[in-house]
């Protein structure tokens, strides 16, 4: 049986509402954010219309505000948010979905001003953003509102300063939109686009005022913004549209060569049944770009080589992908098309192939994943010279994962990094190498045969012959 001391709603219950009412008077002296709360409650309970204006009343306040919100403050300014929010939804929306339809576009336009002298480094107030979106399409709904008047809300909304709030709005009311909406906000923005920016004519800096050059670097800044904002619209309701061609004529020529925007373009006419001019946008990538690692532009090269009836041509292109850059996906998916050969040799044949790999480091780092212990222990072994320690990153979980059943690998996984460390004088990573060195130290005891590679105590006295006055180190543990 649960204690009656237990902080839960049933036996809080059991204290009685005046009791109740005096704790919450209490508990919210001196809290702002617990006394906006409490009011809005209060509010809610007399009415939709006392909540309507009460949530006016903090927006505004919360709009015209100018403290700057460091990220000590984000905590309570969500809190803030989050309460307008429900409340529009809970108090408003169930009585007049147009008022809380209303409310809610107020709500999302406070993002700007917010923004403006907020520090989001955790990305949580633009969050409460994000998720209030989908509850626009919902009140819209419930509202009946026309696609024509919905359409200019969203595009006053697009044509702002984008945070990342807006990133699924047509997405979200395309449905309320329709083709209506849809062909009358893109004709918004078209026209938008249209419009010329007046940028004061470029003479030399030094001729200009400090107004002058004000006055032509936010002339610049709004002709950019509006270019980027407006192309992004448009790509965005190409998208809802169903219009690949659209999309595509958004791209500018140089752009398509990027991977990531021939990826975007070719899954788009992939959809559309367009297999082939889809291997055509992703072969117009430059081929001195191919040596990123792009995921999305692989897999959807080999979508597309499936769809074209060309499983053979993807099989190449997945064995090619994996071996030269040793990816896990791409050597997994090989193998399960491989059927008609023996796929233990086939592996075999892949660990072979990783053990000359060219770069050590990305090589363990794939048997490891893989996994395959034995082999990356082997590896570590047999180019130990070739380890950078200052790839700590690829290093340490590599040393990590080998401890338990290969510790000499891991021992000499980790004396790279305090090779590199000692001899580069890195001061700032001595205690991590410290903790490297004792480390190998606990290693030592379960490493029957150093094979060429100098024991402990040896390896100790060579560091201390080499790098004894660097105290740093030797001291970092005490």
């Amino acid at each position: 049986m649960a204690s009656t001391k237990t902080l839960n709603a049933k036996n809080l219950e059991m204290l009685g509402a005046e009791r109740l009412a005096a704790l919450l008077i209490e508990v919210s002296t001196g809290s702002s954010v617990a006394k906006r709360r409490l009011r809005l409650e209060l509010a809610g309970a007399a009415g939709g219309d006392d909540a309507a204006r009460e949530i006016h009343k903090r927006i505004t306040s919360i709009a015209k505000a100018r403290t700057f919100i460091d990220w000590q403050k984000t905590k309570a300014l969500v809190t803030d948010l989050e309460a307008q929010h429900r409340a529009i939804l809970e108090h408003v929306a169930k009585t007049d979905p147009k008022e809380a339809l209303a409310l809610l576009w107020r709500f999302l336009a406070l993002a700007e001003p917010i923004f403006a002298r907020c520090d989001d480094g955790s990305g949580r107030v633009v969050a409460v953003f994000r998720n209030a979106v989908p509850d626009l399409a919902v009140l819209a709904g419930s509202a009946r509102a026309k696609p024509a008047e919905l359409a200019t809300l969203a595009f006053e909304a697009l044509r702002g300063r984008d945070h990342g709030q807006w990133d699924a709005l047509v997405e979200t009311l395309a449905p309320q939109l329709g083709p209506v909406g849809l062909r009358e906000l893109k004709t918004l923005v078209t026209a938008w686009l249209a419009e010329s920016v007046e940028i004061p004519e470029t003479i030399p800096s030094w001729k200009l005022g400090s107004a002058e050059r004000e006055r032509l670097y936010a002339s610049q800044i709004e002709a950019r913004h509006r270019q980027t904002a407006g192309r992004l619209a448009l790509e965005r309701i190409a998208d809802a549209q169903g219009d690949v061609d659209a999309f595509i004529a958004q791209q500018p020529d140089e752009a398509r060569a990027f991977p990531k925007i021939a990826a975007g373009i070719a899954k788009r006419l992939l959809a559309a049944g367009r297999a082939a001019e889809a291997l055509e946008a992703l072969e117009r990538v430059d081929s001195a770009r191919t040596d990123w690692a792009h995921a999305e532009w692989e897999d959807t090269r080999i979508d597309v080589l499936e769809a074209l009836g060309r499983p053979d041509d993807a099989q190449a292109f997945r064995w090619d992908m994996f071996s030269t850059g040793l990816t896990v996906r791409h050597l997994r998916a090989w193998l399960r098309k491989s059927q008609e050969f023996d796929v233990y040799e086939e592996e075999q044949r892949a660990f072979a192939h990783a053990a000359t790999f060219p770069d050590v480091h990305r090589a363990a780092a794939f048997l490891v994943a893989w996994p395959a212990l034995d082999r990356a222990a082997a590896l570590v072994v047999a180019r130990a010279t070739e380890l950078n320690g200052d790839l700590y990153e690829t290093l340490s979980p590599l040393a990590e994962a080998l401890a338990t059943s290969h510790p000499l690998a891991a021992t000499l996984a980790l004396r790279a990094m305090i090779r590199f460390t000692l001899v580069h004088a890195r001061s700032s990573r001595y205690t991590y190498a410290r903790q490297h060195f004792e480390t190998c130290a606990a290693l030592a005891d379960r490493i029957a045969d150093f094979g060429a590679f100098p024991d402990h105590a040896a390896y100790e006295n060579q560091l201390r012959a080499t790098h004894g006055r660097k105290t740093g180190f030797w001291q970092a543990d005490d």
